[in-house]
């Protein structure tokens, strides 16, 4: 069981959207909290927000896509704070257009930020975890990491690692005989955060508001579940995919359930 009260939790895109919600759950768990967000006004913005509800919080400007700014910056929190007992592996970045019209820079951005990001700054933390024993990291991947979808393929890939790593990573701290360092990965449909503005909900998927996932994601990690996934239709993927043939699981989530139109209309942020 994972409990946030006196812990110290690293939030990677924590200025606004579903990683500042985060912040202000382990504020009011009792946990100090160190965001890092690339959006220097707005992490100042949540910071002053933060600690007018007094909260303990420390904020760095942080490129996830950078391995330079995340080490340079994990030690500086290292030195400051010792161990980060838990990791929220936050931030990400969507461009919804066809693969042919991707541009060479959207590409290595997305990559760099939504996949080697998230391993980099685990890489950062997980020794610290490992020597004391103790810790929890959580990636935020996506259903889009589940399924494929037209117009989200770069994103989609990214998310696709996300979760074989992750994964991995579980597998590994218990094989390597440390089984209270946890690892949780999050898959979440479509979140009302606007990121994802203009994306239409498929059948029997819901736009996902954003304190609903949090909430769901808190009691996940405080019961070292493995995978947190929503709306609970995301729980069926992997059955359906592995029951029916590809086509008639493109003719499922593309026809019936309208997945494969659901960025027809995306606009994002």
């Amino acid at each position: 069981m994972t409990t946030f009260a006196n812990k110290t939790i690293l939030i990677t895109g924590g200025a606004m959207g579903i990683g500042k919600l985060f912040a202000e759950k382990g504020i009011q768990d009792g946990a100090k909290i160190v965001i890092w967000d690339i959006n220097e006004s707005a992490l100042q913005n949540t910071v002053n927000e933060l600690k007018a509800k007094g909260g303990d919080i420390s904020s760095y400007v942080v490129d996830v896509s950078s391995p330079e700014s995340i080490e340079q910056n994990a030690k500086q929190v290292l030195d400051a704070v010792g161990t980060v007992d838990i990791v929220f592996n936050n931030a990400g970045v969507v461009v919804g257009s066809y693969f042919v019209d991707h541009t060479v820079q959207q590409i290595e951005r997305t990559v760099k930020i939504n996949t080697l990001g998230v391993m980099h700054v685990a890489r950062a933390f997980l020794p610290a975890m490992m020597k004391k024993g103790a810790g929890h990291l959580i990636n935020i991947a996506s259903a889009a990491g589940m399924i494929a979808n037209p117009k989200m393929s770069v994103y989609a890939g990214s998310k696709w690692a996300v979760i074989g790593w992750s994964d991995s990573v579980r597998l590994e701290m218990e094989q390597m005989g440390h089984k209270n360092v946890h690892v949780t990965t999050v898959t979440p449909s479509y979140i009302n955060t606007g990121m994802f503005d203009g994306a239409k909900a498929p059948l029997l998927t819901p736009i996902l508001e954003p304190a609903a996932l949090v909430e769901a994601v808190w009691e996940g990690v405080k019961k070292n579940r493995a995978f947190v996934r929503a709306p609970l239709t995301v729980y069926l993927i992997p059955m359906m995919k592995g029951l029916m043939p590809v086509r008639v699981f493109d003719f499922v989530a593309g026809k019936l359930m309208g997945v494969y139109k659901s960025m027809d209309q995306f606009k994002g942020h």
